[in-house]
């Protein structure tokens, strides 16, 4: 499945339930793991649960596959892993302890999604990252 796809999905599903700061991170030249990060925040416990499990529900529909989720037993951090795509759902005092939009380097909108606009920071100054030796 196509990541442009898994992410619409998840954007879309977090809209449904009123998620805030829906941010989407494109990581591929930062990592070969995944190529996109979601970070959503939800205002409760109970809601970032319901925001994790519609973001699964809406996946499966399309016809993906739900790799794992971490974090439903408290509600605080849930991560959804789509394969390529990862979605953080989180409660907002955790995102901002955190900070994960600052980590990975940047934001970009995603295509016919309400989510704000951010252009990525330039980052000329610092060295480029490692790269993994081959196998």
């Amino acid at each position: 499945m196509q990541d442009d796809a898994l992410t619409r999905a998840a954007v879309s599903a977090l809209e449904d339930i009123k998620a805030r700061d829906i941010t989407v991170i494109d990581v591929r030249a930062l990592t070969s793991l995944f190529d996109t990060i979601i970070v959503a925040s939800g205002d409760s416990s109970r809601q970032t649960k319901a925001l994790a499990r519609h973001v699964q529900d809406s996946v499966r529909a399309i016809g993906g596959e739900v790799i794992g989720i971490e974090g439903e037993g408290t509600g605080e951090w849930v991560l959804v892993d789509l394969g390529d795509v990862v979605v953080h759902i989180m409660q907002a005092a955790v995102r901002d302890y955190y900070n994960l939009e600052e980590l990975w380097g940047g934001r970009r909108p995603f295509p016919g999604s309400s989510a704000p606009s951010f252009p990525a920071r330039a980052r000329a100054s610092e060295p480029e990252p490692p790269t993994r030796p081959a196998k």
